[in-house]
């Protein structure tokens, strides 16, 4: 008659758990090496104000390069100040395709956020988040107005 009862293993028991985590490792790892893996999303479009000349500029990152971008000044999403389209550039500097543009808005002017500035990349459908900033109307040979933060 036959003994199907197995020898006793000489591995210690740390010995038999390491061999088991490294047999679900690989187990693991071979399952996610053939499963296709998600691209991950690009990264979102930021943007940052600068003053120089006399005007509010706005410069940003990580849009799509060679892709249209159209920034925009606004009050309220109903109260565009300005806007303007561009092609983002590669930039040593800045991440992703670059866009620098001059505003219509004089600056520096009185304290105080009346409005904001965002971007759209049109390659990817993506705004950037709003960055409030202060939106100064340029009167003809005088002083900037505040027409909404006074």
């Amino acid at each position: 008659m036959f003994n199907n009862a197995r020898a006793p293993s000489r591995r210690s028991p740390r010995t038999r758990s390491s061999a088991l985590v490294a047999a679900t490792a690989v187990a693991v790892l071979g399952i996610a090496a053939s499963t296709p893996t998600a691209s991950a999303a690009p990264p979102e479009p930021f943007l940052f104000s600068y003053t120089f000349d006399s005007h509010l500029k706005l410069g940003g990152g990580n849009f799509t390069i060679g892709g249209e971008g159209h920034g925009y000044l606004r009050f309220s999403p109903q109260n565009t100040f300005w806007s303007e389209g561009v092609v983002a550039q590669p930039h040593p500097v800045t991440p992703g395709g670059a866009v620098y543009v001059q505003t219509r808005s004089a600056a520096p002017c009185p304290p105080g956020n009346n409005g904001y500035a965002r971007a759209y990349d049109v390659a990817t459908s993506r705004w950037s988040p709003r960055l409030p900033v202060t939106i100064c109307v340029p009167i003809a040979n005088g002083p900037a107005l505040n027409p909404v933060g006074e």
